[in-house]
């Protein structure tokens, strides 16, 4: 069997993709599987599907959904279901079952050893294959309590320094023209992630267009000055430089 959860939820087992209807089944699914082969306690479930306002028989309630989400995984003539009751709370047991946030973080440490060891090709596979395991937002922004939207958060940063590592990768190999789409995306999705418009400006110069770069570098200062109040970072001030210089062409790129 195999979860995914980068993007809306949805369980795939024997060649067919299955969802859940039911939203608060679903909650309680997205929290064991991010805790996977952990306990989750039943109170910490109750906080995720109510909050602070937990009705009269919250208890109860969880105790009906975690009978809902075990019918609903457990397969005709399969194991039983993977869901198992250990005090104070569930689990959900992965065994031989997969999960495609374990695949993409795995695929993005397997890119950073490769970029250490400079083998920019290989690391820019990972990463990318990393990348297309995403569907749209982790669970499709399901809930708001502490174990799903943690996670959300912390899954959410992860894919941004996948892209980063990528753009990295790719400005290495000299493959410029490739990033400035994705740049571009990014900037518009993460108007305030400034490390994005240093790479952007940098591709764009290696593309022979200075103008457009110098473009990019007044937006995001309008930006960031009507927004925050605050100049652009150090190391955008110092991009800047570098494309008035000609000299971004050798603009550093971390490794």
């Amino acid at each position: 069997m195999k979860y995914e959860i980068l993007g809306p939820l949805r369980v795939i087992d024997s060649s067919r993709s299955r969802s859940l209807s039911a939203k608060k089944v679903e909650v309680v699914l997205g929290a064991l599987l991010i805790r996977s082969d952990r306990v989750v306690a039943a109170s910490e479930l109750m906080t995720e599907l109510w909050g602070e306002s937990l009705p009269r028989r919250a208890a109860a309630g969880v105790h009906v959904y975690i009978s809902e989400l075990r019918k609903f995984l457990r397969e005709p003539a399969g194991p039983a279901s993977p869901v198992i009751t250990e005090a104070p709370g569930y689990m959900l047991r992965m065994g031989s079952d997969e999960l495609d946030s374990h695949a993409f973080l795995r695929l993005i440490e397997t890119g950073r050893g490769y970029a250490r060891r400079l083998c920019d090709d290989e690391a820019a596979e990972c990463f990318e294959a990393a990348l297309a395991l995403w569907r749209g937002p982790v669970l499709a922004n399901l809930g708001n309590g502490p174990i799903l939207k943690g996670f959300m958060t912390w899954l959410e940063e992860q894919r941004l320094e996948a892209i980063k590592l990528l753009v990295d990768a790719k400005l290495r190999l000299g493959r410029h023209h490739e990033v400035v789409g994705r740049l571009h995306a990014v900037v518009s999705e993460y108007p305030l992630h400034e490390e994005f418009y240093g790479q952007l400006m940098l591709a764009l110069h290696r593309c022979d267009r200075q103008a457009d770069a110098l473009a990019v570098y007044r937006s995001v200062r309008r930006l960031l000055r009507d927004e925050l109040g605050l100049e652009p970072c150090q190391a955008l001030q110092d991009a800047q430089r570098a494309v008035l210089s000609g000299h971004a062409s050798a603009y550093g790129v971390s490794r």
